[in-house]
């Protein structure tokens, strides 16, 4: 695996077309969604994570409690079934 920016460097010797790897490799927010490898997409602040730390650590920390909240009241044989059938459907979607 390598990341957007080195696979940019390879092929157009330039990291700048990032971007246009990531979507070659189907590595974008969106394509990890629909293949089902993330559960979610957490929103930055405007202008990037950079930008706004604190925005964007008060963004994730409210959607990994929402989704703790959610599986805290399933069995610890739950939990492993459901990660176990996730992983197994990945890339299915």
């Amino acid at each position: 695996m390598i990341s957007p920016e080195g696979g940019a460097s390879i092929l157009w010797r330039t990291n700048e077309k990032a971007a246009e790897a990531a979507e070659a490799m189907k590595v974008t927010a969106q394509d990890l969604l629909s293949l089902g490898v993330i559960d979610r997409i957490v929103k930055e602040p405007v202008g990037g994570a950079h930008r706004d730390p604190a925005g964007a650590a008060a963004a994730l920390g409210g959607a990994i409690g929402e989704e703790l909240d959610r599986l805290s009241g399933l069995s610890r044989e739950k939990l492993r079934a459901r990660r176990e059938e996730r992983f197994l459907r990945i890339g299915e979607g």
